[in-house]
């Protein structure tokens, strides 16, 4: 799954059915705010809002590390950043205007600015693979692989090529999509569910009514920001040692401990489970049950027949490789069904928009044009005509493209040597058609697929580079080249359509995205820095195992040496699950949207696979926390809900930040918190006896 969403996972995300269409507004938007000017594009891009961008991007940042490095699900943090942006400079503003000293007022246009600006910093810590394919290219993991030419298929962190290479490769998306807004966002009128429920919130913001929720909002989320904090805190004092502390409580029971069945008391995952659909939460908890419930119990009675008995648990040749490959094999399943749906959903609505075009009235497609507009609504009039005001050149969007993609062919083979000059040109060749595929599809599904056509990369290259000349690694950094493109493309479109709706010139939001990538390729290399330095990463059974680093580096085994790793029957279960994945996938679309909600999504069932069934449990707890609390009282429940998560994901996040300095300058917890059975109990206390 990977990312959630609003960006509800990268490869599966779902619409919550909450986000209220732009069709759908009951009163004129446009017309509350008729009296208030719209600054100039320049004047919406402040210092203030660049200053709050820059220190809320750090901390989602830190958030989406955490995430990354742990399960790998990370929701949608949009609601938040637009909450804190909008609290931040308010507090801010107010203060000065107190002291007579304000000289512009806090606006709806500059409060897009610094949502776009931190959602861009914060998401090149998911696009930029420090959980999956960059750090899928480290010793650490390749250690856990079985593949050949190990070294030449190696290449470890350091934090001046991880700048470097998301620097040569974070901006192409944006000039990419530049030249197709009108085309999405004015011609099609393409929904992206994501961009217009962002829109609404900060619309609603800046009314009288919806500014004193928002305070309100924010001040709940502090509370749950403080409450996590310092329960993380508390926490970090138990933690002496490996197994230690509360997230190691058997609270299910020591053998299901063994399966990974707990709580393991993480606000993060609460918090999460808040925001991610009921859906996804049942989805993970079902895979976890038939993975370490069932199936892993099973393999593991087949020992010295399947696979050898005195295997490392480690090892990709005894039951790891079941539980990895057979995860794969899901994950592929569903990112290929889920891969040719929207494309079909794509051709089709194009075709759609271009046999229904000569019959649909004329849209203004250039800042001279000044048609009659009956047919559509005064807000939608007065949104189109400053859309198109502000243009950005063409030749902008052409140059910017040509350059970035002329130095990245000359440097990226640098980076990585197996890498050739014309896979990479070959990518950039690819690329705007693909960055359009997945923004267009992205604004009718709100699905963005960039980690599938990462995957797609990662085979075609990594086969096409060879395993004697460091397939693996050309195979991961094509998927980080061809990621980061189709992600910030879909990003940038989305933002469009924020600023569409907010009246946020193009320009600005341009601007915005431009400077928020730019500060995310230093601040999400740093954090990761911070966590390498100061964590075990990616280790099975670690604080922070990485598991989609594993995954991603898999994959690109299978890519290079096909089938060869896989262990007795192995490919056999995998191949039934990848058809289970895309049988799934196609009863949930037969069956219609009422009755599919009660379908797992094979997706989010494939994930604990891997890494156990704890941080489902957790999530399922948050799921039951918001359900009783939407039965007790379902309005405050959908107003407080969303600022109740993000307090418990902010708090419990930003603790991470302390936790690895304390960890970097050798300050370690004073207790160990252990829980042993009855048995282990006496023989520890003879032992210590004696």
């Amino acid at each position: 799954m990977e990312r959630s969403s609003s960006r509800r996972d990268d490869d599966h995300s779902e619409s919550d059915g909450k986000q209220t269409k732009e069709s759908g507004e009951i009163e004129s938007i446009e017309r509350i705010f008729e009296s208030k000017e719209v600054p100039k594009w320049q004047n919406q891009l402040t210092v203030r809002a660049f200053v709050c961008s820059f220190v809320l991007g750090i901390m989602f940042t830190f958030i989406v590390m955490k995430l990354n490095l742990t399960t790998g699900i990370i929701p949608s943090l949009n609601v938040s950043a637009g909450l804190l942006g909008f609290f931040f400079v308010k507090t801010w503003t107010k203060f000065l205007n107190k002291s007579g000293l304000l000289k512009q007022p806090f606006t709806r246009q500059e409060n897009t600015v610094i949502q776009t600006c931190v959602v861009a910093t914060s998401g090149i810590a998911f696009s930029g693979g420090f959980g999956s394919y960059l750090f899928g290219m480290s010793e650490v993991i390749a250690k856990q692989s079985n593949e050949v030419n190990a070294s030449e298929n190696i290449k470890n962190p350091s934090l001046t090529w991880l700048i470097g290479f998301l620097f040569v490769v974070s901006f192409l998306g944006l000039f990419s999509v530049v030249p197709l807004r009108k085309i999405m966002i004015i011609d099609f009128k393409l929904i992206y569910p994501s961009g217009t429920a962002t829109a609404h919130l900060i619309n609603s913001f800046h009314t009288p009514q919806g500014a004193k929720l928002a305070k309100r909002q924010v001040r709940t989320l502090g509370k749950f920001f403080t409450f996590s904090f310092l329960w993380g805190l508390f926490q970090w004092f138990f933690t002496a040692g490996d197994g230690c502390g509360f997230s190691s409580f058997p609270s299910l029971g020591l053998k299901a401990y063994e399966h990974k069945f707990y709580f393991d008391f993480s606000a993060t995952y609460v918090g999460v489970g808040m925001i991610c659909p009921y859906l996804i939460n049942v989805s993970l908890l079902v895979g976890a049950i038939i993975s370490w419930g069932l199936m892993w119990p099973l393999i593991d009675l087949r020992k010295g027949d399947w696979y050898p008995a005195d295997l490392g648990a480690g090892s990709l040749h005894g039951i790891q490789g079941y539980r990895v490959f057979i995860g794969i094999a899901m994950i592929l399943g569903d990112g290929l069904y889920n891969f040719f749906k929207v494309l079909g959903h794509t051709f089709f609505g194009l075709y759609r928009q271009v046999k229904e075009k000569n019959s649909e009235a004329d849209i203004p497609v250039s800042r001279n044009s000044s048609p009659q507009l009956p047919s559509i609504s005064y807000d939608d009039q007065r949104r189109t005509q400053l859309f198109l005001k502000d243009q950005i050149p063409m030749w902008i969007a052409i140059v910017g493209y040509l350059v970035i993609a002329a130095l990245s062919i000359i440097t990226l083979p640098h980076i990585f040597h197996p890498l050739r000059w014309y896979h990479i040109a070959v990518i950039y060749l690819l690329a705007p058609t693909l960055a359009f595929c997945n923004a267009y599809g992205c604004g009718l599904t709100d699905w963005s697929l960039a980690s599938t056509y990462g995957k797609l990369a990662i085979f075609i290259v990594g086969a096409w580079a060879g395993g004697e000349h460091g397939g693996v690694l050309a195979g991961l950094a094509a998927c980080g080249v061809m990621m980061n493109i189709v992600s910030t493309a879909s990003d940038l479109m989305q933002d469009f359509k924020t600023g569409y709706m907010t009246l946020a010139s193009p320009r600005s939001m341009f601007v915005s995205q431009m400077i928020g990538t730019g500060m995310g390729c230093i601040i999400s290399p740093c954090v990761f820095w911070l966590f390498y330095k100061a964590f075990d990463l990616g280790t099975p059974g670690s604080e922070y195992p990485a598991p989609y680093a594993l995954i991603y580096r898999n994959m690109a085994i299978l890519g290079v040496e096909g089938f060869a790793a896989f262990p007795k029957h192995c490919l056999a279960l995998c191949y039934g699950f990848f058809g289970a994945a895309i049988v799934i996938n196609g009863i949930r679309d037969l069956v219609g949207k009422k009755k599919a909600k009660y379908i797992p999504i094979p997706m989010a069932m494939a994930i604990p696979f891997y890494i156990g069934g704890y941080f489902a449990i957790d999530m399922c707890v948050g799921s039951l926390i918001l359900f009783v609390w939407s039965k007790v009282n379902k309005a405050k429940a959908a107003a407080f809900g969303p600022a109740v998560a993000s307090g418990l994901i902010c708090g419990d996040g930003i603790w991470t930040l302390p936790s690895s300095i304390l960890a970097l300058v050798g300050v370690r917890p004073p207790i160990c918190m252990k829980f042993l059975s009855r048995s282990a109990n006496v023989s520890v206390d003879k032992f210590l006896g004696s």
